[in-house]
């Protein structure tokens, strides 16, 4: 086991050196970061000052260590926009998108499992065919629709829920709602799958010729096992929920991690954009390491 842990650690040090490489030099490459900074009327002259002034005109290695090593130790820069310390604007957002992410992946399990292990346990039935119609409506219909549906409702005609804002749990209920049900398919499908495949085993069968009860049989048996690839697929899904749902955090007002790489890149902010695309980068790798090891336990 540590020799495994040791192992994945290396891979994810590794990747994330790579996508810190691919995500710094990708800005500097679009175009003239300094050009665009000073505005289309800028003079030569001028544009030569923003570049000094911001280090661009340095080679773009030094550039990245420089930058690399600031990130480090936490420093990410400031916002070309406010001048305020990335680290911070980023900080004061997270915990929004964070708290989406959570209840956001908690409904979709709750939702997808149950659904999963009826349908492989009563396969070709109403139940079973319920759960699929279900999770074809849930992967067909678009996030922003069912969010504005979900506002026109329950926030508009009944007035049960607030359409806007963060300040208290029930701002998070429709967002959350919206993307629980659109992450649902995916966890439902293999859920059912895994369990079709793992009902099918010889030490299934082995089990309830033992006279094991049949919850054991189902629960501790077959769910641990089918469950496996459901791990993996949670830690991909919550590091793109991480990663900033911008429709959903700009339909609600939900002044998240999403809707500030909106901003940043629409008045480019670029040591913002690149900061989030870093950050978020480095989530999938911790998850994907955190889910590596968990399924190595189970």
């Amino acid at each position: 086991m540590l020799k495994f842990l040791l192992h994945r650690i290396y891979i994810s040090i590794l990747v994330a050196i790579t996508v810190s490489v691919i995500s710094f030099s990708l800005l500097r490459l679009s175009g003239d970061l300094a050009a665009e900074l000073a505005g289309e009327d800028a003079s030569e002259q001028e544009i030569a000052q923003i570049a000094t002034q911001y280090g661009l005109d340095r080679p773009l290695y030094i550039q990245y260590f420089d930058w690399a090593g600031n990130a480090i130790t936490g420093d990410l820069g400031r916002s070309l926009f406010t001048n305020e310390p990335v680290s911070e604007m980023i900080l004061e957002r997270v915990g929004v998108t964070v708290r989406l992410s959570l209840y956001t992946i908690c409904l979709g399990l709750l939702l997808a499992i149950p659904l999963g292990v009826l349908a492989a346990i009563r396969p070709n039935t109403w139940i079973d065919r319920a759960a699929l119609a279900l999770a074809v409506f849930g992967q067909a219909i678009p996030n922003f629709f069912l969010g504005l549906l979900l506002i026109l409702l329950l926030g508009v005609q009944l007035r049960w829920l607030p359409i806007s804002g963060n300040a208290s749990f029930a701002h998070y209920i429709m967002p959350t709602v919206t993307l629980g049900i659109s992450i649902m398919p995916q966890f439902m499908r293999l859920t059912r799958t895994g369990m079709l495949d793992v009902l099918d085993s010889d030490f299934i069968r082995t089990a309830r010729a033992k006279g094991l009860h049949p919850m054991r049989v189902l629960f501790k048996h077959a769910l641990r096992n089918a469950i496996l690839p459901i791990v993996s697929l949670m830690a991909v899904v919550l590091g793109f929920l991480l990663g900033g749902t911008v429709i959903m955090e700009s339909i609600f007002a939900l002044n998240g991690i999403g809707f500030l790489a909106f901003e940043s890149i629409m008045r480019q902010d670029f040591p913002v954009v690149q900061s989030i695309v870093f950050l978020a980068s480095i989530a999938y790798i911790l998850l994907t390491l955190f889910s590596d090891l968990i399924n190595a336990q189970l």
